[in-house]
């Protein structure tokens, strides 16, 4: 009974550390999952452990492991000698939290990685009025209308509109062939 109640405790501290970690749920505190969790526990104990199990985590998270990673990185782990082991138990909690989490840990990573505002959406024409308007001119030539959408996650999406004379849109289509490169090269030199 003891051994299930401390693998319970354990999957408990693992899903904690990932609400306070991966999910920011402020509620959760060191001092709330030592009391409820381990309050037998010496605080220098706990620190040890939930330190432990919390860089574990991040391992295992940063390195998006698959179920054959997984497996290799904890056995590693389990043969370990010293403080930086692992017990049998705590190799199981520790991977059948990871198949229950991954995809939302995961999620989580992308979501917090994402430059904000990102783009929502672009749009674009060609207009000979609004040149022809702009200038004060019978006829300058077209003008391309972009407009951009966006948006900051849970939020409303902003719009910005962009005025390219030909010149414009030639610069910047260079400089997209050059981002394309930059991104070729570095996709076919790994």
């Amino acid at each position: 009974m003891a051994e299930v109640d401390a693998m319970k405790s354990l999957s408990s501290l693992l899903n904690g550390i990932a609400q306070k970690v991966y999910y920011n749920n402020s509620e959760i505190t060191e001092e709330l999952l030592k009391s409820e969790l381990y309050p037998d526990m010496s605080p220098d104990e706990f620190t040890a452990l939930h330190d432990k199990m919390k860089g574990l985590l991040k391992s295992i998270a940063t390195a998006d492991m698959d179920h054959a990673q997984l497996e290799a990185f904890l056995t590693a782990k389990t043969k370990k000698q010293g403080g930086g082991g692992l017990s049998a138990e705590q190799a199981a909690a520790l991977s059948r939290f990871w198949k229950s989490q991954r995809v939302r840990v995961k999620e989580s990573l992308v979501a917090h990685s994402r430059w904000e505002p990102s783009l929502r959406g672009l749009s674009w024409r060609v207009d000979l009025q609004a040149a022809a308007s702009r200038r004060g001119t019978a006829h300058s030539g077209p003008v391309a209308l972009v407009e951009l959408e966006l948006g900051r996650t849970g939020q409303d999406s902003e719009f910005v509109c962009l005025e390219f004379d030909e010149t414009k849109v030639n610069q910047v289509l260079k400089k997209m062939a050059d981002i394309q490169e930059s991104i070729d090269r570095i996709v076919h030199s790994t």
